[in-house]
């Protein structure tokens, strides 16, 4: 079968979209990708992406607007992947509502509908929604990825680190998969250069290699309560933001050193959280060399996912691919704290649904080299 996985994470740089075709054999999922790439947003509507994550009032035209236009440009994003038997799509997650150490519930913008009318395709979306439902934390998802992925490698033991906006770590163990978000990666990085610069990002880690940590304002970003709490946690931007820095930087701190505090206190809120011997970075924070360095100054054996075989900045769109099938099989999946459910919510294409014959179980994910 022939999937289409699409995501947008909290850094809203564009839509990931991956075309794997998936085969079965025996109880473990065959991954090809054959096609990554990003989709950037249109200026505006990241804008509009971000304001909203970021709390901006809105009325509800405003809010249907941006429903309707990120549905629609999911849509199209799928579309120009060419035909397959299911899209899944994460959406672009707003807010993940967190209150007193649980998740409450979590938003993720981008109407299906749009997607299974342009592709004629049935869709998956909402794939957090059901494990907050059932009690978990909706996130992170990848821990799911993580297990069925050390089993294909023939390793029992993996820690792996997501780079996106908001970090996370899953430590894969005989036992079982700890799963949980670390705090920011890029969000509060990206903040501070978009709002001094304009820039997206900093580019190439450039400004973090000019500049240098200042203790203090590390010291206070290291004392924020959500790194006191015990895992299973999760986080995102209303939580990691601009409010956070001003907080903790004198206003007279340049940008450069600024840059290179925020990188540091990334690279030590994942270090401090990750074990084992095999420690394997992704996410589009691997392009960060400024990052990248830190990291490995903290944790010496930690490898970027493209040495095993994945490209770093395409992992979570395959954990997208690996949920759709699952889900089209109808095998349960146990993020965290919360019960084993099947994950998603579908929508039908024009056509309708047609299911196959349900799996009893997946127990390993073997992925091909891209191509």
């Amino acid at each position: 079968m022939r999937v289409v996985a699409m995501q947008s994470g909290t850094s809203a740089d564009g839509i990931d979209v991956a075309t794997v075709e998936v085969g079965v054999r025996g109880t473990a999922l065959d991954l090809h990708p054959v096609r990554l790439e990003t989709v950037p947003w249109d200026p505006a509507v990241r804008d509009e992406i971000l304001a909203a994550a970021h709390g901006s009032p809105r009325d509800a035209l405003a809010w249907t607007r941006l429903d309707t236009e990120l549905g629609q440009a999911f849509a199209d994003a799928a579309a120009e992947a060419g035909p397959c038997d299911v899209v899944v799509s994460h959406g672009q997650t707003i807010h993940h509502w967190t209150e007193a150490g649980r998740t409450r519930g979590t938003l993720q913008l981008g109407e299906p509908s749009w997607i299974a009318e342009r592709t004629g395709s049935p869709v998956v979306s909402h794939v957090r929604s059901q494990d907050v439902a059932a009690g978990g934390d909706g996130a992170p998802l990848m821990g799911v990825f993580d297990r069925l992925w050390a089993a294909g490698l023939g390793r029992d033991r993996v820690t792996t680190v997501n780079l996106g906006g908001i970090a996370n770590v899953q430590i894969v163990a005989p036992e079982g998969v700890t799963a949980f978000d670390t705090g920011p990666a890029n969000c509060l990085i990206d903040d501070v250069v978009q709002r001094a610069t304009g820039r997206a990002c900093d580019i190439d880690g450039a400004l973090a290699t000019a500049g240098s940590v200042d203790a203090r304002t590390l010291e206070t970003l290291l004392a924020h309560p959500y790194l006191a709490q015990l895992p299973p946690k999760s986080t995102g931007r209303e939580t990691w933001n601009l409010d956070v820095v001003d907080h903790a930087a004198p206003p007279s701190l340049r940008l450069e050193d600024l840059v290179a505090t925020l990188t540091a206190f990334t690279a030590e809120t994942v270090a401090r959280a990750v074990t084992g011997d095999l420690v394997v970075l992704s996410g589009g924070g691997v392009r960060n060399p400024a990052l990248v360095r830190a990291l490995r100054e903290r944790i010496p054996q930690a490898r970027v996912s493209d040495e095993l075989g994945i490209d770093a900045e395409h992992k979570e769109s395959l954990l997208f691919a690996t949920l759709g099938a699952l889900a089209w099989f109808r095998v349960p999946v146990r993020p965290g704290r919360a019960p084993a459910r099947i994950a998603g919510r579908f929508t039908p294409g024009p056509r309708g649904l047609d299911l196959p014959p349900a799996l009893p179980a997946i127990d390993a994910v073997r992925v091909a080299p891209f191509g």
